[in-house]
């Protein structure tokens, strides 16, 4: 049964609402009754908070009291804001500690693809990526070719993919925007779970595909294929060129089979959205579990969402394992200040709506309960968007919190499996990469069992600890790798989620 209320930390001055608090119910453990009616996964005062003080949650600032706070008052929007910046101390490497891995003879396995190369993939699919908007509505007429029973004689393939943006033209020939475009269709040409890819373009864009393949050191081959609509004589004749071209590749691509291969291959995204008042409580903390197990077993993981870990990034900081890797994160934040003070924004212009209607009041607060997916591992490195991660270890990649976005980098930085938690009901995926749902409330678990692949709402109602929803989160992840299907990719979702960041003024 779930608690009336659920305290993170004595020194907090709130308590969050397990359940729906009527106005006048006793708060367990103190002399308070609430003032008002509180909806679950919202905060409640339990001391009296003046204008200007600290509001504390996970004890730690989550904002500031804009008018007197009565012990028992609903603690949200109407009361706390973010207040002026407040300094944060990042105390750079304080809290790096030596990772204890489980010896090589005993860690976690799965069964992956082992690729010619020696990287391992999770999925099997053939893509076609866009170098331009111009050519998506021809890679899509490909991949159609590939649906229903075309597949059937290529069992050991899970897919014909097209990845199509929005982007590629009417922008810079040069600069971090283009760049950023070029990083991406890489990063997805190179990633181990597509066994072959055609890049299809228009022919005239900016975003030319022979300065992708020089900028980017692609090498076409037997798996990497490029082609141009203007070349080839338009639409249909690309249509049928690139449809021959998949028909070869078919045999090839499915002349694979899964091996057991170490936990170590495993490169997993972290992502939240649709967040709660839930969800630093219950799915994010218990991915962070499955974070640590995952490193001990000598793999690597990638957090992101540059401003949704704004004013928690000193708990990063000092876990950084260098000064040098703890200053490359307070870099990417100073970035986003100054890129969100340019474009008329603030860095608070999160948490949205939703999340404010599951009970996060500001970025902070939604930032602390963010930050608690990375798990307590050291921090290795800080990439930019795109970036190729390289583990074992915590990696942080700088990316928005648009989750689309952020993923797409994710992925293209090699990611072969992503998390995803959500307390309000995320329907994401991420082709080629399987993605799970982890729902941080039971009742979502239910509404939305189509979508949701684990329910970590059992650790908010005292009926499961984080180590057991973690434990169960890290076999998952095994399972998932080894080619069990998640929610998403039963519905086919995945592939109009491919969003690269669109840095740049368009032209």
């Amino acid at each position: 049964m779930a608690s009336l209320t659920i305290r993170l930390h004595p020194a907090d001055n709130v308590v969050v609402a397990g359940v729906d608090l009527l106005p006048g119910t006793p708060l367990p453990e103190t002399d308070v009754a609430t003032r008002a009616a509180i909806p679950s996964g919202h905060k409640v005062a339990v001391r009296a908070i003046a204008v200007g003080e600290p509001v504390r949650k996970y004890n730690q600032v989550i904002g500031f009291a804009t008018q007197p706070i009565e012990p028992g008052d609903h603690v949200h929007v109407h009361n706390t804001g973010m207040g002026d910046s407040f300094e944060r101390d990042y105390a750079f490497s304080a809290d790096a500690h030596p990772t204890a891995l489980i010896p090589e003879a005993e860690r976690a396995t799965f069964q992956g693809i082992v690729r010619p190369d020696g990287r391992v993939a999770t999925r099997n699919f053939i893509g076609v990526l866009t170098s331009v908007n111009c050519s998506a509505t021809a890679a899509r007429l490909i991949t159609d070719k590939f649906r229903g029973d075309a597949l059937d004689a290529y069992p050991n393939v899970d897919g014909v993919v097209a990845l199509a943006h929005g982007y590629g033209c009417g922008m810079g020939a040069q600069g971090e925007a283009i760049d950023a475009l070029r990083r991406t269709i890489a990063g997805y040409a190179r990633h181990p779970n597509f066994a072959a890819v055609i890049i299809l373009g228009l022919g005239c864009e900016v975003n030319q595909i022979d300065r992708l393949v020089e900028a980017e050191r692609l090498d076409p081959s037997e798996t990497l294929h490029t082609m141009s609509i203007q070349d080839l004589g338009g639409t249909a004749s690309a249509v049928r060129a690139g449809v021959e071209r998949i028909k070869a590749l078919l045999p090839k691509a499915n002349e694979v089979h899964r091996q057991t291969v170490p936990a170590s291959h495993l490169t997993l995204a972290l992502q939240c959205g649709g967040s709660d008042g839930y969800s630093g409580i219950t799915a994010n903390p218990a991915l962070g579990y499955a974070v640590d197990l995952l490193v001990r077993n000598g793999g690597t993981a990638v957090l992101s969402e540059t401003p949704e870990v704004y004013g928690a990034e000193h708990l990063l900081t000092r876990r950084a394992v260098s000064r040098a890797v703890g200053e490359k994160l307070v870099e990417r934040i100073r970035w986003w200040e100054d890129y969100t003070s340019r474009t008329g924004g603030e860095m608070n212009n999160n948490p949205s709506p939703g999340n404010k209607k599951g009970g996060l009041t500001t970025i902070l607060e939604k930032s602390l309960g963010a930050v608690a997916k990375a798990g307590t591992t050291n921090l290795v490195d800080v990439v930019r968007y795109a970036e190729p991660i390289v583990g074992p270890g915590l990696v942080f990649m700088d990316t928005p919190g648009y989750d689309p976005v952020s993923a797409t980098g994710q992925v293209a930085g090699g990611a072969n499996v992503l998390c995803f938690t959500t307390g309000r009901g995320s329907v994401f995926g991420s082709k080629p990469t399987p993605s799970l749902k982890l729902a941080t409330n039971t009742p979502l678990y239910r509404k939305m069992t189509d979508d949701m692949d684990i329910d970590c709402g059992p650790i908010a109602t005292g009926d499961a600890t984080i180590e057991e929803i973690g434990r169960a989160i890290f076999q998952l992840i095994l399972d998932t790798a080894s080619g069990q299907k998640s929610k998403s990719e039963l519905l086919g979702v995945g592939a109009d989620e491919f969003t690269p960041w669109q840095m740049g003024a368009v032209m």
